[in-house]
């Protein structure tokens, strides 16, 4: 505790939309799709990319999807955290995303899903700094509070986003 009293805690979260899926066969049905060679190539490398920041994730929730869990599963290996699925996380809309990372006590928490809820939320956590989210992108967002019910009400204090590319 510093002289000032008790300082707010930090929530963050982590935004992930799946690496790129492979569309090579137009029978597969859309739930069931897996990386292609680029998904495989980007998600261990944006997943080491964003564990070299030191970043301490308490959770990752995953749709169900083949992309997303296969997406999930590599960044839980790379952080060192178990995925946890959601099947509403599939294809689910920006507030969904949201009421489900800050149904979390975790202070860090990634979702790992698609768009365009992923970029919808995106945009609304930046104030529209973030327009799209590519595949394997990466976006933090933290917020000066001590509940999740204070972060959702607003945009975050700041945030930041990487990409593939």
């Amino acid at each position: 505790m510093s002289e000032f009293g008790r300082g707010c805690d930090v929530r963050e979260l982590i935004l992930t939309r799946h690496a790129k899926s492979d569309w090579g066969d137009p029978e597969l049905p859309d739930h069931d799709r897996p990386l292609n060679a680029r998904g495989l190539r980007d998600a261990p490398a944006m997943a080491d990319r964003l564990a070299a920041t030191g970043v301490e994730v308490q959770r990752i929730l995953s749709s169900t999807a083949v992309r997303a869990r296969s997406t999930a599963a590599v960044f839980g290996a790379a952080l060192g955290v178990e995925v946890e699925l959601d099947e509403e996380l599939y294809l689910a809309s920006a507030a969904k995303l949201l009421t489900a990372a800050a149904g979390s006590d975790a202070g860090t928490v990634m979702v790992v899903a698609h768009d365009p809820g992923i970029s919808d939320l995106a945009s609304t956590l930046s104030d529209g700094g973030i327009t799209h989210m590519p595949t394997c992108a990466v976006a933090r967002f933290t917020w000066q509070v001590d509940a999740w019910d204070e972060a959702v009400t607003r945009p975050a204090d700041t945030w930041g986003l990487a990409t593939p590319r």
